[in-house]
């Protein structure tokens, strides 16, 4: 397995390619690596050149300067195919990887895409979440009133460490403002501009991205299916991996090169 860095604009990128014939690009969710899909690599790679990539700020691949949106991370990915002059690839990506796939949808030529759990829709939220982010918006803005900042500085970090998510505690302050960006992002308007042929796999237990969300991404993509994998969550890739990789070899056997 060739593990390699290439610097896109300035940003250095880690990457791992392996197998020969038609490119496919896995994408990982937040917080993860490539080695989250080191299973489906493994299994595609007699069939196919297949490119595992640490997104800015995971795995190996250090974070942008600022904060990113998905804007920023698709056109990284766009500029990182130019560069390796790949050409319609097969696009795979599980959770935030499935953001940036919608992103790409309306940007590069895609032969097929695989989403998984994939993100990109604004969730809906209880009362008491909104309650929670207007209540820390509050205190954030008197934190940092001249008279009172002195006082409430402390109080506010202990709010904000107690309020956060997991992922938001142990970001970066960088990473904590992209991960900001990408949650309340809604990519619903640019699902009809997916034009490749796509497949949909989503556990059916899945509470980061709702089963409902992949049933409206599949009503919403012009070409579109969903696979529902029984008694799984967001990780139905790792809970049902034989599973998974058959529906995904399925999918994909047309496009297959035949073993060395």
């Amino acid at each position: 397995m060739s593990d390699t860095f290439i610097n896109i604009n300035g940003q250095k990128v880690h990457y791992k390619c392996t197998g020969q014939g038609k490119e496919v690009i896995l994408l990982h969710g937040w917080g993860g690596s490539l080695e989250v899909f080191k299973a489906l690599q493994t299994n595609l790679e007699p069939h196919f050149k297949v490119y595992g990539i640490d997104l800015p700020g995971f795995g190996k691949s250090p974070e942008p300067q600022i904060a990113w949106g998905t804007e920023e991370y698709a056109k990284l990915i766009k500029d990182f195919l130019a560069e390796l002059q790949i050409e319609q690839p097969i696009l795979i990506g599980h959770s935030y990887g499935g953001r940036l796939m919608i992103r790409l949808g309306s940007m590069i030529d895609v032969h097929k895409n695989i989403f998984v759990g994939s993100a990109g829709i604004k969730p809906e939220r209880p009362a008491s979440y909104y309650f929670k982010v207007y209540t820390f918006k509050f205190l954030k803005f008197i934190a940092h009133l001249p008279i009172l900042s002195v006082f409430l500085k402390d109080a506010f970090e202990q709010y904000r460490n107690r309020a956060g998510s997991s992922d938001y505690k142990n970001a970066s302050e960088v990473m904590k403002a992209t991960l900001v960006k990408a949650v309340n992002e809604d990519l619903t308007h640019l699902l009809p501009k997916v034009k490749a042929s796509s497949l949909l796999i989503w556990g059916e237990n899945d509470t980061a991205t709702p089963l409902k969300d992949g049933k409206k991404m599949e009503a919403l993509i012009p070409d579109a299916g969903l696979a529902v994998m029984k008694d799984c969550g967001h990780y139905c890739f790792v809970e049902k991996s034989q599973e998974f990789l058959i529906i995904v070899n399925s999918f994909l056997e047309k496009d297959k090169t035949a073993a060395v």
